[in-house]
């Protein structure tokens, strides 16, 4: 019985449903908007009460990478610290937050799609269906990427440390660095899906990204060696390989959905140049 208050709480109808004229009021659009907030708040706040419970979890997980990379380097060269009176109180807070985040974002992510959902059209509300599984899949797969990545970036970085020197990590900048690097690697694997997006909404041709595959390839390789964590050709690979590897097959994908454009317009007396008089 919980479960079941608990999934018709978070992905019940819309609070406020659409007339039968397919419109809704501003007054009941912003009601709705009100309740989708509240909803994704509360599973955010919800998830960071259960991370909590899992903290020593959590920050084992989180510095495993440090661990790896502090194996590889001299002994003495780098320690992780926490600064201030309320540097542990603050590390539980991050930790945990960032947990929770993660943790609910399918969720949050479900009621900012179920809110923008009933003002598409049928054809429109079965693509974004289709993307919003594909995306969570290859989001997912780029963290885990970022994540294995991660402990040679940072001994290549560590590693640039003077010997006389001791390289002091404090913990709180550490899981900052973690998290943008993380979310670096996630974001990058969207990419090739907005491009996919972008030629299902008429913005872009599939013979303009093959016009332009060269330089798309070339620029690639640039936002992969600068999004890294570390300036080495191994970790910037382990990114740029994969997003060139989407981005053929988005290319692939743009050309079929044209080819199947065009022959729609063709069939209804059109010419593929030719704008439709809708």
């Amino acid at each position: 019985m919980a479960f079941t208050g608990l999934f018709k709480l978070f992905i019940g109808k819309p609070v406020h449903p659409v007339g039968d004229d397919g419109r809704m009021a501003l007054s009941d659009h912003l009601r709705e908007l009100r309740a989708r907030i509240l909803k994704a708040g509360f599973a955010v706040v919800l998830a960071f009460a259960i991370a909590l419970f899992f903290f020593d979890q959590l920050f084992q997980l989180v510095l495993e990478p440090y661990l790896d990379a502090q194996a590889k380097l001299p002994d003495g060269s780098s320690e992780a610290t926490t600064s201030g009176p309320a540097g542990g109180f603050l590390l539980y807070l991050k930790l945990c937050g960032l947990a929770a985040l993660v943790g609910s974002s399918p969720i949050w992510l479900y009621q900012i799609w179920a809110f923008i959902l009933p003002g598409l059209h049928p054809s429109e509300k079965r693509w974004t269906g289709i993307f919003a599984v594909i995306a969570g899949p290859l989001f997912v797969v780029g963290i885990v990427l970022g994540y294995v990545t991660l402990p040679k970036g940072l001994e290549i970085l560590i590693g640039l440390n003077p010997e006389e020197l001791t390289n002091l990590v404090e913990f709180n900048d550490y899981l900052t660095f973690f998290s943008r690097t993380l979310l670096g690697f996630g974001i990058a694997f969207e990419i090739p899906v907005f491009v996919v997006l972008l030629n299902m909404a008429g913005v872009l041709k599939g013979k303009t990204l093959g016009a332009h595959r060269p330089w798309m390839i070339v620029g690639t390789f640039i936002f992969a060696a600068v999004i890294t964590p570390s300036g080495d050709p191994f970790t910037m690979s382990f990114m740029a390989v994969p997003m060139v590897v989407l981005f053929l097959v988005s290319e692939v994908i743009a050309r079929l959905n044209d080819r199947r454009r065009d022959r729609k317009a063709i069939n209804a007396g059109l010419s593929p140049d030719e704008p439709s008089p809708i």
